[in-house]
């Protein structure tokens, strides 16, 4: 029974994305467990366009993640939440990165790049980018006053949901939420 509402629900998002929009009622009737902190939009929002510093010293901004839905988290080393869901956002992106899908990681505040790398290395994170916020401006335009916050990005770089908090990003339900994206955008 459940495989037949998992198909159901895959269908619904499907011709949802082939009217240019995912049906979050679908997408909503997903989430399980932590995931039901995961509000989606009615509608996609635009992203900020501030710039942030990338792992290796450049500049990039939000637009650099167009063409994958993207699981984007803001952390920071002293937030002990962050540390107890980065490992589960790295194991996501290792399930399910690839072509469509990516986990991109921005730590904001003061944040050095030495603490951050020792803060993945200490929680066995290898495969998620070290970018940071140093001034929080990303942060601040985008309205994250707490951490972690997680932001979910549609394939044209629009906002589609939220997340306040630590969840298990590497839950059924989670994998669920980002496979029936996927299935959508692949439909259309």
């Amino acid at each position: 029974m459940k495989i037949f509402r998992l198909i159901v629900l895959y269908m619904a998002v499907a011709l949802g994305a082939n009217m240019g929009f995912a049906d979050t009622t679908a997408l909503e009737a997903l989430r399980d467990g932590d995931m039901k902190k995961l509000n989606f939009h009615t509608q996609p929002k635009a992203v900020s366009d501030a710039r942030f510093e990338r792992e290796d010293g450049s500049q990039g901004t939000l637009a650099d993640f167009r063409g994958k839905y993207t699981v984007l988290n803001f952390w920071a080393t002293w937030c002990a939440p962050c540390r107890a869901e980065m490992p589960m956002l790295s194991d996501l992106q290792t399930r399910m990165g690839g072509e469509n899908f990516q986990v991109i990681t921005i730590a904001t505040g003061r944040n050095p790049a030495p603490a951050m790398k020792k803060f993945f290395d200490e929680i066995g994170v290898s495969n998620l980018p070290l970018h940071r916020d140093p001034q929080s401006a990303l942060a601040r335009e985008m309205g994250v006053f707490g951490l972690p916050i997680t932001v979910l990005l549609d394939k044209n770089g629009m906002e589609i949901g939220r997340l306040l908090g630590d969840a298990e990003w590497n839950s059924d339900s989670a994998q669920s939420i980002i496979q029936a994206l996927i299935d959508g955008a692949d439909a259309t």
